[in-house]
C-alpha cells in the first residue's frame, strides 16, 4: 500500500496492488492473483534448466564417442556423483518440443528443474500430454509428427 499526496489539493490517494513474490531459478517473480489482468509475459529462460540440458547433451556425446566408457568414469572426471549424472542424462530423452520450450523460456512458471528431472515417460506424446494435464495453461506444443 502506498500513499501519495497531491500537491494541488492536499488529497491522499491510496493504491492497493495485490501480488505475491516467488523465487524461480534464483530470481524473484511477481505473481498476480487469479482473475487479475496481467501484462503479456515475456519469455523467461530458466538458466538452471538450460545449463542442465547443455550438460546432459555434452555428457551423452562424451559417452557416445567413448571418451568415457561408463557413467562412473564420467562422474569421476567431472567430480560429481554418478547418480546426479544419470538423472541429468535422462534429460536427453525429453521430447524435442519440450527442449525447445525450455530453451525459449515458454514452459509454465511452475515447471522447475527439480520437477523436470523426476521420472517421465519415454514416449514423447505421453510427455507432452503429461505437461498439458499438469499445467493446463501451458502454451500449445506442436506435436513432432504435425
Amino acid at each position: 500500500m502506498s500513499k501519495s499526496a497531491s500537491p494541488q489539493r492536499g488529497e491522499v490517494v491510496r493504491v492497493r496492488v495485490p501480488f505475491s513474490i516467488r523465487k524461480r531459478g534464483g530470481r524473484k517473480l511477481v505473481v498476480v492473483p487469479a482473475g487479475a489482468e496481467a501484462l503479456a509475459e515475456r519469455p523467461r529462460v530458466d538458466n538452471a534448466m538450460v545449463k542442465a540440458l547443455a550438460r546432459a547433451f555434452r555428457w551423452r556425446k562424451l559417452l557416445e564417442t567413448e571418451v568415457y566408457g561408463t557413467i562412473e568414469e564420467l562422474a569421476a572426471a567431472e567430480k560429481i556423483n554418478s547418480s546426479y549424472v544419470s538423472r541429468i542424462l535422462r534429460l536427453t530423452l525429453l521430447a524435442p518440443a519440450t527442449v525447445e520450450q525450455i530453451l525459449a523460456g515458454h514452459l509454465h512458471p511452475r515447471v522447475t528443474l527439480f520437477k523436470i528431472m523426476q521420472p517421465f515417460p519415454l514416449a514423447w506424446d505421453q510427455q507432452l500430454a503429461g505437461l498439458k494435464s499438469e499445467y493446463p495453461s501451458q502454451p500449445a506444443v506442436p506435436h513432432p509428427d504435425a
